[in-house]
This record gives C-alpha cells, structure tokens and sequence, in this order.
C-alpha cells in the first residue's frame, strides 16, 4: 500500500484536526478517493488489523466514571481501556488527540533546530580563515544544542509522564 507523507502549517493543520473526528487517516483516504472519483476505494472496515471483540458489563457508576475519566483526556472510552490495558501488559504508552498534536509540534521544533544547526555548521565551513576563532557562531552552536537536549528531554518527561498516569497503584 502506498504511503503519502507531506507538512501543513500550524493553524491548517489544527483546522483539519478539528474537522477530522474520525482521524487523519481515515480523513485523508476518504478525500482523496472524492479527487479521484472513486469512492468504492476507501475500505469500509478502515485499514486495521482484525481484532478479537471483548464485551464487558459495567455498573452504571463505573460506566460514569469511565466515561469521565476518557472525556477528561480527550479519549473515546474504548480508546481509554485500550490504553489503560497496554500499559499494563506491554509497558506501552498511549496518547490522547492532544498530545499527538503536541507531540508533533515538538518533532517540528526538532526539524527546525536541525535546520539550523545545518546553516550553521555549512557557515561555520566556509567562512573559516587560518586562526580565525568564529565565537559568535560557536556560542549559537551551542545555544542551538542546549535547546536541542531540553526539547529532548521534554519528550522524555511526557513519555514518562504518559507511562505514570497509565501505571495501576498496588
């Protein structure tokens, strides 16, 4: 199956996010079938894997809760018990709509530092003249990097954070 990859900016994408429900995904499949005029294209089923179904029978005062606790992180119940079980028996994280959008933002930030960092590096090897320090450029270099390791230790921190709010107290 083909993959199709591309960048929008911010305010676009959060636009599309808002009005894709269903996900990205699904969103995306199901338009560009519409462009080409072929709607039969678009699986009914979605591309998922085949999954075994499990049924549980809740008092309604657990189902209020569940309910409250998956609105609060932003989670279709289903969704919620899915990431509620993973972690407990795969030690995987799980992450709600907004922090995937969060998330993104911050491998833009990555994408952007390493461009910089490239302009710079590239500058640094062509302005360079015997005995000449360029300290300036080294400072920024090194500003770009420490900025680099805080955005690295902050994905960090959030999957570490997503694994502690998943984890059962005993």
């Amino acid at each position: 199956m083909a993959m199709f990859a591309f960048q929008l900016p911010d305010a676009l994408a959060a636009r599309f996010d808002a009005m894709a429900v269903q996900g990205r995904s699904k969103k995306l499949r199901e338009l560009v079938a519409g462009a080409v005029g072929d709607a039969t294209a678009v699986p009914a089923t979605g591309l998922r894997r085949k999954s075994v179904k499990l049924t549980l029978r809740l008092k309604p005062e657990d189902m209020t809760a569940l309910d409250a606790a998956a609105r609060k992180e932003g989670m279709l119940r289903t969704d919620w018990m899915l990431a509620l079980m993973r972690r407990r028996l795969f030690g995987r994280p799980k992450f709600g709509r907004k922090e995937e959008l969060a998330f993104y933002a911050v491998q833009e930030e990555l994408r952007r530092i390493g461009v910089n960092l490239n302009q710079i590096a590239r500058a640094m090897n062509t302005a360079v003249m015997p005995g000449t320090v360029l300290t300036s450029e080294i400072r920024q270099v090194e500003d770009f990097r420490g900025e680099l390791r805080a955005h690295v230790r902050g994905l960090k921190d959030a999957f570490q954070g997503n694994l502690d709010f998943w984890e059962v107290e005993e």
